[in-house]
């Protein structure tokens, strides 16, 4: 199994530049920082239900539901070779109630000018008539919302299994994530020296971390 890695929420340099400099002056070694970073920004999103450190080629699949009736094919108007040719097949097949839109999980939550996403492939694994290789150019990627608009005419019949491989996460991090990756780093901390509960209270740390996450957490 391979070991985690990502880029932390927060760098040790923005860990140690205020009040937790003195909790952290025992831990040295770069491998040891980087990885209790990691660990608190993976509670981070574990707290969200999301995943917002960087992350490149996600593999995430769902099933193809419900069709959007404002994009319901009812008359014939013209199409361009690529959607005729998926049209007339969906035809052949007795199909014509075909699936144009679906949403990828991962999105921003909040400050969507920080976030970057691109869809690398998509593929269709339907019931019957077999498995596709969807062509970038007959998509449309919105990375703010997570909306993805199969072109007309692309053959996705309902129960369709599409598989989506895509990046994301925010390139600059919101400064309200950054101190709750700082509060969580420093909940691991006082957690593994296992100070005096009449001192130092780990979860008060914890506890205010997630009360800044809450703008953040999936509903």
């Amino acid at each position: 199994m391979a070991a985690d890695s990502g880029t932390p929420l927060c760098t040790w340099a923005q860990f140690t530049s205020g009040a937790f400099a003195d909790l952290a002056r025992n831990y040295t070694d770069v491998n040891v920082q980087s990885a209790l970073l990691l660990e608190a920004s993976r509670e981070v999103e574990t707290v969200c239900d999301r995943r917002l450190m960087p992350f490149a080629n996600l593999v995430e699949t769902q099933r193809a539901e419900a069709l959007d009736v404002e994009d319901a094919l009812d008359a014939y108007v013209p199409l361009d070779p690529t959607s005729q040719l998926g049209f007339s097949r969906a035809q052949s097949l007795g199909s014509t109630l075909l699936v144009r839109h679906f949403w990828v999980r991962e999105t921003p939550p909040r400050y969507q000018d920080m976030w970057t996403g691109s869809i690398s492939g998509i593929q269709l694994f339907r019931s019957f008539s077999g498995q596709q290789s969807v062509v970038s150019s007959t998509w449309q990627f919105e990375p703010d919302t997570g909306h993805v608009r199969f072109q007309l005419g692309t053959f996705v019949p309902p129960g369709t299994t599409i598989q989506v491989t895509y990046s994301g996460g925010y390139s600059t991090v919101p400064a309200n994530l950054v101190r709750a990756s700082k509060l969580m780093t420093a909940w691991l901390i006082v957690r593994e020296l296992a100070p005096s509960q009449q001192t130092r209270d780990p979860e008060l740390l914890r506890g205010e971390a997630v009360a800044s996450l809450a703008g953040y957490t999936r509903q």
